[in-house]
């Protein structure tokens, strides 16, 4: 499936990104792991954080991406990823995230203005 995103390159884009479980509190108690896994992406693909608020079950980020470059979408995923790896499993899956592989820790889609 093809999603409209926006794509310049260079500019600053608000984000919402939710959990699958949106009665879950499990962003503020891994905050830290969620910390350094955002500054692992940051070094590998850089990117400036202007401001970001994590809630118990979503996030909201505003983000500049470097000029020529436009790929939020690569940096949400590793992101998402390696943020789930380092929890421990035990979250409810339905039967189309296991068929992908998937965790049940985040909504699959997110927000960008």
């Amino acid at each position: 499936m093809h999603y409209r995103r926006a794509n310049s390159e260079g500019a600053t884009y608000f984000f919402t990104v939710n959990l699958a479980d949106r009665k879950s509190d499990t962003l503020v108690r891994h905050v830290d792991d969620l910390r350094a896994v955002i500054n692992k992406v940051k070094q590998a693909h850089s990117f400036s954080i202007i401001a970001m608020v994590v809630l118990p079950e979503h996030l909201h980020a505003i983000w500049r991406l470097p000029p020529g470059d436009a790929n939020y979408p690569m940096r949400w995923s590793l992101i998402k990823s390696g943020f789930s790896r380092l929890l421990p499993r035990g979250e409810k899956v339905h039967a189309s995230r296991a068929e992908k592989r998937e965790r049940g820790i985040w909504q699959r889609r997110y927000w960008e203005h």
